[in-house]
């Protein structure tokens, strides 16, 4: 974990290609100037109206992850993506539900992967995954022999007990393999959880994560509007559209759709 590389910039070149490609603790509320913020103005005609940033997180529900799984995972992703003066972090976004309703699914049981042996953990990336494990496994061991490190090294100590110091150590020691997991490779179960980190922060709001679009607020990413025709002769200005989701542009569409029925009847 490079400390030198800006969050934003890094999500900014991230997100760009992420984006288009694609717990009971959660209580961590956002900036009180994310919430009051206005929604950018639209480039004219363009007429958009942007959801509102909640000022709490909603209630979500865990299919996989267990209360002290749940926890752990919710520490781990807000030092992978932490909150700043200006905007929240991953723990805010709801990667966590992200993560846990991925793990629930096809991508936890392996659904598209080859897991069938042999398995060769110094093999060169370009071989592929190279673990037996399912990564709905991978998380479910990775996570309990961390924790179990986490007690043995720190008097008893819980991950999420330790401060923010001695977590981002812990993922330090993960992602470098100065810790050493007995079950499968740490830096394995590092660069999974980072990458689902990544992906759940930046995805689509429907899938669980990215609450409120706030990742792509903070990247200028416009998300999911179907069509630019009104926008095609517009030169020189600026895109200021808010972004939308696939939740929110079905919803729009459906709005229009029964308008237009009401209105040819």
């Amino acid at each position: 974990m490079n400390d030198a590389i800006s969050r934003r910039n890094l999500l900014k070149v991230v997100g760009a290609a992420g984006a288009a490609a694609a717990v009971p603790s959660a209580t961590v509320a956002a900036p009180q100037h994310i919430a009051q913020a206005p929604a950018p103005a639209p480039a004219q005609p363009v007429q958009e109206v942007a959801p509102p940033v909640s000022a709490q997180p909603q209630t979500e529900a865990l299919f996989f992850f267990n209360d002290q799984e749940a926890r752990f995972v919710e520490a781990a992703v807000e030092r992978l993506i932490p909150a700043d003066p200006e905007w929240p972090g991953a723990a805010w976004a709801g990667v966590l539900y992200f993560i846990d309703h991925q793990l629930a699914g096809a991508y936890g049981s392996g659904a598209k992967m080859y897991l069938k042996g042999p398995w060769v953990p110094d093999a060169p990336p370009q071989q592929g995954y190279q673990l037996r494990h399912t990564p709905a496994e991978l998380y479910r061991i990775g996570i309990e022999e961390t924790r179990q490190h986490c007690r043995q090294a720190y008097n008893g100590r819980e991950f999420w007990d330790l401060g923010e110091t001695v977590m981002d150590e812990v993922l330090k020691g993960l992602e470098s393999a100065q810790i050493q997991l007995p079950s499968l490779p740490a830096p394995v179960f590092f660069e999974t959880l980072l990458a689902n980190t990544v992906e759940g922060f930046l995805a689509d709001p429907a899938y669980g994560g990215n609450r409120d679009m706030v990742s792509w607020r903070m990247i200028g990413f416009p998300g999911a509007y179907a069509q630019y025709v009104d926008l095609v002769e517009l030169y020189d200005l600026p895109y200021t559209r808010p972004p939308i989701s696939f939740a929110n542009s079905a919803a729009r569409h459906a709005h229009i759709a029964g308008h237009n029925h009401d209105h040819n009847q």
